[in-house]
């Protein structure tokens, strides 16, 4: 007979979570890092008493904001390179809604992380009860339905018994390569208190490592065709790169064939800048190195990315009409995309069989030799924009040349949305794989702060330094007390250019008036003057405004000796941006307009149409 053991249905899901383990480096270790929780109604009598029966092995974590608390969530399976992921639960209502852009972003970003947000109460007898909001005419509807089109997997357990199903198939995919993304287990509160003897085998611990798929023979085939018979081929490195652990293969592909690299934002790091194949960022963002091999590339194996318009420019980027694209890629969906020969594989192991395939051929040595001028050309481009300045109002470019150099490459980066992201797709000069962190699928404002948490939680010896504007530090910074309070030191460096920077520039390129970006043109009767040093000081962290790049590098290497978080504040300027680089991007121009300016830009954003080749 089978045995049981009679718990709550909070109780069996906390001790399931903490049985799960998986392998790194030879050493078994649980899967769940830990579960972020903010206690309210609908969670503290349920799942928050089954969490403090686990506390020990299932670590419980405070924050202030549910959003944030699951962006830090995110950024540790992001930084643990999906091999190890956290939950976040919340009350329902207000904090399970907190979530929901985390969980968009978890979605786009194909990465893992177990929402637990409360729900209403199943029975339906006490309804409606705080924070439920009614439907008129659904009974069945909650907030917590909004999870649903952002969620990889979705459940909403009315009945203690329909936890078993459920948490085998969110372990399927939160540990999917293919599937990866967030699970959102919505928990009635009156059932997460329901008894119910539980068979004593679903606590068994249990093993979970990443499936590596091999490709099919005929999709090799095809791919390796394609390859042997490029003039041009380039490689596009995603962020499947560094979820598969495949840098090593990466480089030995290149090298062996003599084949240029570029990167995504989501697969900047697979090779160290310094690699003399790596033409760094493409696209949008893009380095002129990569950018204008792209132009020509006859073959593209894009491996590990979804190909979305920043990596393409609007699918205007690759202008040679002939072009043969190879999507290597676990997810057919991917694979497939812009009719690209479909190598449906683990990276690592599609990149292996490509190189064996491939041993002792080799790209036209001109090709290569023009990457390698390009890259040099590059680099001294770079160098002037980041150079250091005595300007009152520094650029983006020149500050990401500050932290660069008093820093070094062996830090981890953290970055999302706004101007940043375009600068130090560009510019930085990463090191070790996965030493780039940025959130640019969603673009979420917000991420900087609480990711920066998530990396620190995943990568406890390493620094990591944060780079944040000032429009998002005030939507989100709750996480530095969280950070001072868990002993978690960060290296956060603010650039106030008094708006939303990166908009201004965009809207004044369509041909826009100044209008609502920058503080000094948003309806105000006084202009915001944020002492933003000490704000950050007010929550506990060490804090300093400087004036100028060389107070920068000098408070950086005093950052390097503090033992909780810094934060750095530094003015700079809106108005510039690096001009070497980048590409156009499909932004719709107002066709009619009584501004001459927006006719102007509309006459050239319908050339740009013109002429794109995809």
């Amino acid at each position: 007979m089978t045995k049981t053991v009679r718990l709550t249905m909070a109780q069996a899901l906390t001790r399931f979570l903490s049985r799960q383990m998986t392998e790194i480096d030879g050493r078994r270790v649980p899967i769940f890092g830990g579960v972020w929780a903010i206690f309210g109604h609908g969670n503290v009598a349920g799942i928050g008493e089954a969490l403090y029966q686990v506390r020990d092995e299932l670590p419980t974590f405070r924050a202030h904001n549910e959003q944030a608390m699951a962006h830090a969530a995110i950024a540790y399976g992001k930084a643990s390179f999906r091999r190890r992921f956290m939950a976040a639960t919340s009350s329902i209502g207000p904090g399970a809604l907190n979530m929901v852009t985390a969980a968009a972003l978890a979605h786009v970003n194909r990465l893992p992380v177990l929402f637990l947000p409360g729900d209403v109460f199943a029975n339906r007898l006490p309804d409606p009860v705080l924070q439920q909001a009614e439907d008129f005419s659904d009974g069945t509807a909650s907030v917590n339905d909004c999870f649903r089109p952002v969620s990889r997997y979705f459940d909403r357990i009315t009945r203690p018994e329909q936890i078993i199903p459920a948490l085998n198939r969110a372990m399927q995919v939160l540990t999917d390569p293919a599937e990866c993304g967030p699970v959102t287990l919505s928990l009635c509160q009156d059932v997460q208190a329901e008894a119910y003897d539980y068979p004593e085998s679903l606590f068994a611990e249990r093993v979970w490592t990443p499936r590596r798929l091999r490709p099919d023979r005929n999709e090799l085939a095809a791919a390796v065709a394609a390859l042997k018979g490029a003039k041009k081929p380039l490689v596009i490195a995603g962020g499947g790169v560094l979820y598969s652990q495949a840098s090593d293969e990466l480089a030995k592909l290149v090298q062996g064939a003599g084949i240029p690299v570029c990167e995504t934002q989501g697969g900047k790091s697979s090779l160290p800048d310094d690699h003399p194949l790596n033409m760094a960022a493409v696209g949008v963002t893009g380095t002129s190195a990569a950018n204008r091999l792209a132009e020509e590339a006859d073959v593209v194996l894009a491996v590990g990315t979804r190909l979305q318009d920043f990596t393409t420019g609007s699918w205007a980027l690759f202008k040679n009409a002939g072009r043969t694209i190879i999507g290597l890629n676990t997810q057919v969906f991917d694979a497939g995309k812009h009719w690209a020969l479909p190598l449906v594989a683990d990276a690592a192991e599609g990149l292996a069989e490509l190189g064996a395939a491939l041993k002792g051929w080799k790209a036209p040595g001109a090709w290569t030799d023009n990457a390698l001028k390009g890259k040099t050309e590059w680099q001294a481009a770079a160098a002037k924009v980041t150079a250091a300045t005595n300007a009152a109002f520094p650029s983006d470019a020149q500050v990401i040349g500050a932290v660069q150099r008093a820093m070094g490459s062996a830090v981890t980066l953290l970055h999302a949305a706004g101007g940043l992201p375009g600068e130090l797709h560009k510019l930085w000069q990463a090191g070790a794989p996965g030493s780039y962190h940025a959130e640019y699928g969603f673009s979420t404002m917000g991420y900087e702060i609480a990711g920066g948490l998530g990396v620190k939680m995943a990568k406890p010896d390493q620094e990591v330094v944060v780079m944040v504007g000032d429009g998002s530090y005030l939507m989100l910074n709750s996480e530095i007390a969280t950070s001072v309070m868990l002993g978690l030191k960060l290296t956060i460096v603010l650039l106030d250019n008094r708006g939303y920077g990166c908009i201004n520039r965009l809207q004044m390129a369509t041909g826009g008036a100044n209008f609502n970006n920058l503080l000094k043109d948003a309806r105000h009767e006084v202009l915001p003057d944020v002492d933003f040093a000490a704000h950050a000081a007010s929550m506990g962290a060490v804090a300093e405004k400087v004036a100028s790049i060389a107070e920068l590098e000098t408070a950086l290497a005093k950052a390097k000796k503090n033992d909780k978080t810094t934060v750095l504040v530094i003015d700079t300027d809106p108005l510039v941006s690096t001009e070497a680089g980048g590409h156009w991007w499909d932004v719709a121009v107002p066709e009619v307009s009584s501004r001459p300016q927006v006719n102007a830009a509309r006459k050239k954003y319908e050339e740009a149409v013109g002429s794109r080749q995809g």
